[in-house]
């Protein structure tokens, strides 16, 4: 993990239980609880965390729909 991705990295995993799902499956984070993550995890440039948090958003909705097509 690079250090200056390590902050996004943070609001991420705080984000575990924070996933919308629909009748398809999960279809992305919730972005509401963003606002609040990121000033408890101390993130100032919050439009760079964004766009952190989505790249590892679709990586983790690629591994969970790859995982699901192998069931």
């Amino acid at each position: 993990m690079w250090p200056d991705v390590w902050p996004s990295f943070l609001v991420f995993q705080a984000c575990a239980t924070q996933w919308r799902s629909g009748m398809g499956g999960v279809t992305g984070l919730d972005y509401n609880v963003l606002p609040w993550l990121m000033k408890l995890q101390g993130i100032e440039d919050e439009a760079a965390a964004l766009a952190d948090l989505r790249i590892m958003e679709r990586a983790a909705l690629n591994t969970i729909y790859e995982n699901q097509g192998a069931e």
